[in-house]
């Protein structure tokens, strides 16, 4: 206590020092400026025009002021060095109360430099922060499977490009699901500086498989263990992600904290938020080996040139072998055996502090990690329950999410000022092509939006179809707007078949969208219905293009082309298997004309057979489609067809 007490007092009296000297030199420069109680000026000219008494002697007497003043600012810089020195020899932490108060500090790594008084008991440090190159590129890795969690790294990474101000590189270890649809996002999304690596995971199974696993994320979420071994030899450091995170900061702030790690220190993590690991959440409740509280894995920095070199590789799996043999499974995946790990080997981690994962998960202490939102960096929906989670902040934080969620991603599509980005083949021709366009031309914007490149989302919910065995299999497949969404029931009630859609929509109405498939049980039945979403971009509906991506991704070797608002007959898919076989279309090019009609009625029972139909005809309920329009144009146009995939 006495040692605090003389530090502080050497700290006061560095800093009064350092007012004082300064106001002292200019009183004293102040009162030797006047003479005879006039002021006299320093400037030897405007001396030898306004004084004639100016003299050798007070020539001199100047030189040596200045040479004063000279010594005075080096001492004051000399000053401002101590007084540096002091604020970095300072207590960083203060234990005087025994709160209970969760510090965003504590652990084995150097503290961040905090907003003061976030949190009592927080320590800080006056030392300038680590600083990110420019156009320095920066890496992250995320562990991606499946529908879902496809849509879940959308919404990642808008919030982390909403942000950033660096190149960046993204590793996606990913299933064959999650490849096919992040590849086309990315590929029609044409963000600059924006470069993605795929790495199969299924490929990776094979190497975690071993370990079971009680965590809903599945074999997947044993993944980030093998990350050394997966990502390029030559790949330092990265940055490894959840898919249920969202940033409010820019990710380069954290990458900068690399360069805070010392020694063995290989591992960034940030502190547990619930007492899971202290195994009191239930009578009997044992959890794997945790150092403290133990550590979340949701953001985690992997210094992977340094973990290599200690063998990772076989560090974690003789850790997971070993507590397997009492714990019989892992109930937080990849976390248990990082933790497992970390408790063996402390030295290993640097504890980030908790802004940068404030994890919103049952039984959690996030509320104690920040005072005001404002001070948080990354949000961590680690609870199954997501957005219904509990938390005090629970609309702050999920206003947040929904923003990014509906953000217009066609807006992060913006150049980085300063940092020019790699080549890129087919935007160079595109460029070229715009440029090749007559802007005097009266059809100008309706050529232009040819060149329109629409960001898409292939299978925006649950596919899951094998065509039939039998090479007759046919897929319905049509194109639509927000507008026409209610025929998406109807259409499902009447065809049992595989069914291709391409929805031309906003980020905001993709999720309106979502929200009425997901609240639907007939939608919901059907998972043989592939939702693509194709973007809006530019004033014109592309229905060539909607057509074109819907008929491009179907599985079957048939396909029945139509309208949205029309609905097919009762037992059409089955028909026309039949007719496939009948006119013995694998061998021959044919086309089946199907007839349509329309009838300007709200309500209809819709007609079981040909006989049925014929006596509505005959009754005027019922009319060949577009019929006064085709009496003054052509009789022929009153019929949909079917195409084989082999005549597109």
């Amino acid at each position: 206590m006495l040692g605090i007490c003389r530090g502080r007092r050497k700290f006061l009296a560095a800093s009064l020092s350092l007012l004082c000297i300064p106001a002292i030199t200019w009183i004293y420069l102040f009162s030797g400026s006047f003479e005879d109680g006039k002021p006299v000026s320093l400037s030897p000219l405007e001396s030898q025009a306004h004084s004639p008494r100016y003299t050798a002697s007070s020539q001199r007497e100047r030189e040596s002021l200045e040479v004063r003043m000279r010594e005075v600012e080096e001492e004051n810089r000399a000053l401002r060095r101590q007084l540096s020195l002091a604020q970095g020899r300072a207590p960083s932490h203060r234990r005087g109360n025994h709160s209970k108060t969760y510090s965003m500090e504590e652990g084995t790594g150097d503290s961040e430099n905090l907003r003061a008084g976030i949190v009592a008991g927080n320590s800080s440090e006056c030392g300038q922060q680590p600083v990110v190159e420019k156009c320095e590129t920066i890496h992250v890795a995320i562990v991606c499977a499946g529908y879902n969690a496809s849509r879940d790294v959308v919404t990642l990474v808008k919030s982390v490009l909403f942000h950033r101000r660096n190149p960046l590189h993204f590793h996606l270890i990913a299933d064959s699901i999650a490849e096919q649809i992040l590849a086309t996002l990315f590929q029609t999304w044409m963000v600059p500086a924006v470069r993605v690596d795929f790495y199969n995971a299924d490929e990776l199974k094979s190497e975690v498989s071993w370990i079971p696993n009680k965590h809903y994320s599945g074999i997947y979420g044993l993944m980030k263990l093998v990350l050394t071994k997966t990502l390029p030899a030559n790949l330092e450091r990265v940055i490894v992600l959840d898919t249920d995170i969202t940033f409010a900061t820019d990710i380069a702030e954290l990458w900068a904290v690399f360069h805070k790690f010392k020694g063995q220190q290989v591992l960034g993590l940030v502190e547990n938020q619930s007492d899971w690991y202290l195994g009191n959440l239930w009578k009997n409740h044992r959890p794997w080996p945790a150092l403290g509280r133990g550590y979340n894995t949701g953001v985690i920095l992997l210094l992977l040139d340094k973990l290599r070199k200690m063998k990772w590789e076989q560090m974690w799996r003789l850790t997971a072998e070993r507590e397997l043999m009492g714990m019989l499974s892992t109930s937080l995946a990849d976390q248990d055996i990082f933790n497992a790990v970390i408790k063996q080997n402390p030295f290993l981690v640097y504890q980030l502090p908790c802004f940068w994962n404030v994890q919103l998960s049952d039984h959690t202490r996030s509320e104690q990690c920040y005072r005001d939102v404002s001070d948080l960096k990354v949000i961590h929906w680690n609870s199954p329950k997501k957005l219904r989670v509990k938390n005090k902040h629970v609309e702050f934080f999920r206003n947040l999410y929904l923003t990014f969620l509906e953000y217009d991603g066609n807006l992060l599509r913006r150049e980085l000022f300063g940092c020019p980005s790699e080549a890129d083949v087919n935007s160079e021709n595109l460029q070229k092509q715009l440029s090749e366009l007559d802007e005097d031309d009266l059809c100008y914007e309706f050529r232009r939006e040819r060149f329109t490149v629409h960001r898409t989302h292939l299978y925006f919910l649950h596919y899951e179809y094998e065509p039939a065995a039998d090479s007759t299999d046919v897929t319905l497949v049509a194109q639509l707007s927000m507008d026409r969404l209610q025929m998406l029931e109807a259409i499902c009630k009447h065809w049992e078949g595989p069914i291709s859609l391409a929805l031309y929509l906003s980020d905001a109405e993709a999720q309106q969208f979502l929200r009425y498939a997901q609240g639907s049980e007939v939608l919901m039945s059907r998972h043989n219905v592939g939702y693509h979403i194709v973007y809006k971009e530019g004033q014109f509906y592309p229905v060539n293009l909607l057509r074109n991506v819907a008929m491009k991704h179907i599985s079957t070797p048939y396909m029945f082309l139509s309208d949205i608002d029309f609905l097919p007959m009762y037992g059409l898919y089955e028909y026309l298997r039949k007719s496939v076989i009948q006119l013995d279309l694998a061998n021959t090019k044919k086309a089946m004309i199907v007839p349509a009609f329309e009838t300007l009625r709200y309500r209809l029972s819709f007609p079981k057979s040909k006989a049925e139909l014929l006596s509505m005809l005959d009754m005027g309920t019922l009319f060949t489609f577009s019929f006064d329009f085709s009496q003054t144009l052509s009789p022929i146009i009153s019929c949909k067809t079917t195409v084989p995939n082999t005549c597109l």
